[in-house]
């Protein structure tokens, strides 16, 4: 897929002000490689262009399949998206996905300065991480002290008025994922601006300022990720080993139909069933009952330690569109359930507001990433 809107698109932005910024998001999933190019003219942002490519015909299989491609072959589908969609920034920003990483919190003495941290990190990190240290690179961030919440204040306990601890989020990267990215980004002669864990820019792309615990839904092709979100941090994160490819393998499986048959039929539509297929639905159904039965343990588990209660519910990834998942969602969680619209943070023409708004999910991690470039 590339974007149809790139040159109207170009031409509104070149009537938007002096330049003052550019950046390109580059998001490479599993099944498909999604960029955005935002500038920053007269103070706003502007979508200049985006665009995706289905990665399965690049490993011989079909549109929406899960793929484990060479670098070579990555950097070939970039370069068709890249040039379909007409980028032409050449320093990228690029995410680095969860299964190459790793996110746990820690706990340090509330007396440890902020400036020993650093050096205690990677002692502490040991615990957590399986291979040896110097395989992975660490970053860190300071969780906000708990304000008391609102069962804080019913409550007949005292409340406490500062933690004797201090709350770290700390990331970790495997070198040999980051190596590989560098790689893909040379071969196609673009320089890096900066690597990001996908969650990290999801988060950004995709909340304003909600100051409640959130939980983020990214549905993605081979997974599904999870991420609890309070003063705008990632507070914990978990993912399902289920996706949208698996979805469409059982649609494929039971109705004896191709893979890519299976996919039009699962977007065309979704959990609302096709009056031909009865079992459609059922089918859908099953993969997400699972889904949303191990999203709810996740936020029981968070709910019950932290005695916070999650107030929203945001869908992203491009899974989140499917007709029908978000009632049924709102179905089986007790908060508020709504569609992520990362790309209402960029100016672009009002006629595109309605593709924009239901192709947003998917492009979220690439909008997140240019959005911090432009910071």
């Amino acid at each position: 897929m590339y974007n149809p809107f790139q040159k109207i698109l170009s031409s509104v932005s070149s009537f938007a002000g002096d330049g003052s910024g550019e950046a390109v998001g580059i998001d490479i999933g599993t099944s498909a490689i999604k960029v955005v190019e935002l500038k920053k003219k007269a103070g706003k942002v502007i979508l200049e262009t985006y665009g995706a490519i289905s990665l399965g015909p690049y490993a011989g299989g079909e549109v929406g399949q899960v793929t484990n491609l060479p670098t070579e072959k990555i950097a070939e589908a970039l370069k068709e998206v890249l040039k379909q969609s007409g980028v032409v920034t050449s320093s990228a920003a690029l995410a680095i996905p969860m299964q190459s990483s790793l996110i746990f919190p820690i706990e340090l003495p509330a007396q440890i300065k902020d400036s020993e941290i650093p050096s205690i990190i990677p002692i502490e990190a040991r615990k957590y991480i399986p291979v040896p240290i110097s395989e992975v690179s660490l970053d860190y961030f300071l969780l906000p002290e708990r304000e008391p919440s609102f069962e804080d204040m019913n409550s007949s306990e005292a409340i406490p008025q500062k933690t004797s601890k201090k709350n770290v989020l700390v990331v970790a990267t495997q070198n040999d994922a980051v190596s590989r990215y560098r790689s893909i980004l040379s071969q196609r002669n673009l320089t890096f601006s900066f690597f990001e864990i996908e969650i990290f820019s999801s988060v950004r792309a995709n909340f304003e300022h909600n100051l409640s615990l959130v939980m983020l839904m990214d549905f993605g092709a081979s997974r599904t990720k999870l991420a609890l979100v309070e003063f705008g941090m990632v507070k914990s994160y978990h993912a399902i080993e289920r996706g949208g490819a698996d979805i469409t393998d059982s649609i494929s499986r039971s109705l004896s139909i191709p893979f890519s048959e299976a996919e039009k039929m699962k977007k065309e539509f979704g959990l609302f069933g096709n009056p031909a297929e009865k079992s459609l639905a059922d089918t859908i159904k099953v993969h997400l009952d699972y889904i949303f039965s191990e999203a709810n343990n996740v936020v029981l588990a968070y709910e019950r330690k932290n005695k916070k209660t999650v107030s929203k519910v945001i869908l992203s990834g491009g899974g989140a569109g499917m007709k029908g998942l978000k009632e049924t969602a709102a179905a089986n969680f007790r908060s508020e359930v709504e569609l992520g619209h990362p790309f209402s943070k960029a100016g672009a023409p009002a006629f595109l507001e309605k593709v924009l708004s239901a192709m947003g999910p998917e492009f979220a991690v690439s909008i997140g990433l240019a959005l911090r470039k432009l910071q």
